[in-house]
This record gives structure tokens, C-alpha cells and sequence, in this order.
């Protein structure tokens, strides 16, 4: 997979010069001034629509008393085997809020206003470290080296087999035993970019072997807020050194209410997608790339979560809910919108664009109001959604699906875009 990003040309600008105005501007100079006042009667123009969330938003002055663009960092604790972690905190020009720790590459907070102004964190996580130890679902982490399932612990590679730790019996999930949602990410870079973005540049090195996988593989995942934009983006990058499988996603559990707010079933839901891949009832593919029509899986016109979530549909039973991979409309590789979910007593908007040929939705059902996150909140059942672009579950055994297959030489990217904003009708 290889993704390109790259800022649209800027319009040039066009000046007039001519000598014979100069007359008509100085007698439009000696008239203010004798008026005493100055008039500007040009209006700006409307901003021109973007078809996607730019790479970098080009630098814009800072509005008076907004917030400064800023990184800071501070410890966060320190793991059952010694290492130190630490959290990063960034934040743009409109006061929206990314707290990132080293451990796993969690999204901790992600701080945006409602319609009324009013800010408010829409991600599910722990105020300290140590419920990211003992008793996470994966919350916000970055997820590696196989997102999703791989059915039984098993795959072959050039014609050798491959074993692989079933944390979720009977098969394989995100990785295994110990993912890279439970490894300490290496901090490469932290700065405000010459654009104003605040970047987080992590890493980490999975040898040769790890959790049963072959080939070691040097992974990078770039956080980028942007500067006058509510919008997080993720971008990945992976090489090895032996062929490989890998599907690299991000995990972050979104209440659009603000986290602990009840249940996200009245969320309304839009995904770009045809198509889904049904699952058996260990939620494994079968194979079959199904259409969404006349199902509770098309969301090609915006529903609530919870309009059809409990209807007599095996494959619901078999997720307790959603918990299915999505065919993604648009190109596999070309940055596209995969999703789009709005809170109506809010007023929040959130959108997800990635270059993924897949999207994984949850609709947290295997939270059950056990787990108490930050600020004491409670996470009952169905109190967020996740949304994961990815390739299909299950890949490295179903010919069919396109390939996660990396190969030395070769370069893994790929692009996630978390893009926030309000509906104030």
C-alpha cells in the first residue's frame, strides 16, 4: 500500500498596476482623510469546499483569545517491567484538546465543543496508567501487528506455517498475548510543525518472531493535530525484513455525548460502504462479500444505531450488536470517507477518512458497565462505538481479500483522519 498526501496548490495572486489609477487613488486618500474615516466595502470570499481533510492545513493568524498550538509532555507512570511512560498533550488554535501516552500510543482525550461552544471528551480511557495495564479493551490504542481476528491462531506464508497466541479463543485478536497496544512506543519526534500543527511522531521495532509473526518490523505512527482544523490525523508506516502479514488501525472508543454520557444508540450513523463480509459465530469471515441492501448492515442513508440493532438477524446475534468489517466504496489507497456519525442532542459531527479497503464498526457490546474510566464515569453497555479502518478480518487466510502481505522493498502506509465539527440545527 503506498499513499501520497499532498496540499492543493495555493491560487495565485493578481494585482492591477496601471499607472493611470494612481490619480483616482490619491483623490480617494485626500477624501477619507478630510471625512475623517476610512471604508473597506470588499467582502471576503466564501471558503472554497474541500472534498477531503487536507495533510496540513496551511498556517492562519490566531484568533483573539484563542488557544495556542501547543505540545507539552509529562509522566504518566510506569509499566509492571520498569518503563517509564508519558503523556502528550496537544492542542490547536480552537482550544481542541489530543492527549496521546507512550504505552500502546493511546488516544487518552480528545477534547472538542458541542453546538453550544461547550468543550467536552468524547473518547473512552483511564485517568492513570494503571487501567490501560489490567483492564483495557483496547482503548485508543494503536493496534498491531494483525488488527482484527485471524481465525484459529493460524496462517501460512510461503508455504511455511505460522502459530500465533489465541487471546480470543478460539482465534487470534489484534495482534495476540501482547500487541502493540501494550508495548511502550518510542517518541521520535514532538514539535509544532512550521505549518502549526502539533506532531507526535512514535515507534516501535516488533523482532523477528514476536507474538509468533515473522520478519522484524520498524513501524512508525505519525499523530498530527491540525492548527485551525478540528481534525486528528494517524499515518503509518511499516518496512520489514521478511515477508510478513500486517494490518495496523487505530482503537479509540467514541460517545459523541462526551464519554460516560449513556448509550450511543441514538447516534446516527452514515458509512459509504455496498457491501460487508458476514461472519460465523466466532466472528470470522466466511468469505462471502455480501451486499447491504435490505439489511440492518446499510447504512448508506444515515440511522441511528439502535433502530435496528436488536433485530432478528444471525448476524447480529453472532456480534451481539455490530462488530462487522465494511467494503469501502471508495479505492483502496486513495483517501476516502468511510464514515460519518452525528450526535443529535449535541450537535457533534464526526467523520473518518482513510485510505483502508475496510471498515470495522463496534458498537460496544461487550461493554457492560464494569469498567469505570475517567472521571468516574461508568462505560455501560453499548456507551461508545469504535470505527476502524483496516483490511478485512481474517486476510492472511481468505485468498479472496486483498492482500496483507508486506515484502521487503516494500513500504506499508496507511492514512486515518479524525475529523470533528458541530450541527447547530
Amino acid at each position: 500500500m503506498k499513499l501520497t498526501i499532498g496540499n492543493a496548490d495555493r491560487p495565485k495572486l493578481h494585482s492591477i498596476n496601471s499607472l493611470f489609477l494612481l490619480p483616482f487613488a490619491f483623490l480617494l486618500l485626500i477624501g477619507a482623510i478630510a471625512t475623517g474615516c476610512a471604508n473597506n466595502s470588499s467582502a471576503p470570499a466564501a471558503p472554497a469546499a474541500q472534498a477531503a481533510p487536507t495533510a496540513e492545513a496551511a498556517p492562519q493568524p490566531a484568533a483573539e483569545n484563542a488557544a495556542q498550538a501547543s505540545i507539552t509532555h509529562e509522566p504518566f507512570g510506569t509499566t509492571q517491567d520498569g518503563q517509564a511512560v508519558e503523556i502528550y498533550t496537544l492542542k490547536n488554535n480552537n482550544g481542541m484538546v489530543v492527549r496521546i501516552i507512550t504505552f500502546g500510543g493511546i488516544i487518552q482525550t480528545i477534547k472538542v465543543p458541542d453546538k453550544n461552544g461547550q468543550m467536552g471528551d468524547v473518547a473512552l480511557g483511564y485517568d492513570t496508567l494503571d487501567g490501560y495495564l489490567t483492564n483495557s479493551p483496547y482503548f485508543g490504542a494503536l493496534i498491531g501487528r494483525y488488527g482484527n481476528r485471524i481465525a484459529k491462531g493460524h496462517f501460512s506464508l510461503d508455504g511455511k506455517d505460522y502459530t500465533i497466541f489465541t487471546n480470543n479463543v478460539p482465534n487470534t485478536l489484534h495482534g495476540g498475548r501482547i500487541g502493540f497496544d501494550k508495548r511502550v512506543w518510542k517518541v521520535d519526534r514532538a514539535v509544532v510543525s512550521k505549518r502549526g500543527n502539533p506532531e507526535l511522531v512514535l515507534s516501535y521495532t516488533s523482532p523477528d518472531g514476536e507474538e509468533g509473526y515473522p520478519g522484524t518490523l520498524q513501524v512508525t505512527a505519525t499523530y498530527t493535530l491540525l492548527a485551525a482544523e478540528n481534525t486528528l490525523r494517524l499515518r503509518f508506516k511499516a518496512t520489514t525484513d521478511k515477508d510478513t502479514v500486517v494490518n495496523l488501525t487505530g482503537h479509540s472508543y467514541f460517545n459523541l455525548a462526551g464519554q460516560g454520557q449513556g448509550t450511543i444508540l441514538d447516534h446516527v450513523v452514515y458509512i459509504d460502504a455496498d457491501k460487508y463480509t458476514p461472519v460465523d459465530s466466532t466472528l470470522i469471515p466466511t468469505g462471502e462479500i455480501a451486499p447491504v441492501d435490505g439489511t440492518p448492515f446499510d447504512f448508506r442513508k444515515p440511522t441511528a444505531i439502535g433502530a435496528r440493532i436488536n433485530d432478528d438477524n444471525e448476524q447480529l446475534k453472532f456480534g451481539g450488536g455490530y462488530d462487522h468489517n465494511f467494503v469501502m466504496n471508495h479505492p483502496m489507497d486513495k483517501l476516502g470517507l468511510d464514515a460519518r456519525v452525528t450526535d443529535p442532542k449535541s450537535g457533534r459531527v464526526f467523520e473518518i477518512w482513510s485510505t483502508s479497503p475496510g471498515l470495522q464498526f463496534y458498537s460496544g457490546n461487550f461493554l457492560d458497565g464494569t469498567i469505570i474510566g475517567k472521571g468516574g464515569a461508568v462505560y455501560v453497555h453499548r456507551g461508545a462505538f469504535a470505527m476502524e479502518p483496516q483490511h478485512y478480518p481474517d486476510s492472511p487466510n481468505q485468498p479472496s481479500f486483498p492482500s496483507t502481505v508486506l515484502h521487503p522493498g516494500d513500504v506499508y502506509h496507511n492514512a486515518i483522519v479524525y475529523k470533528f465539527s458541530v450541527d447547530k440545527e
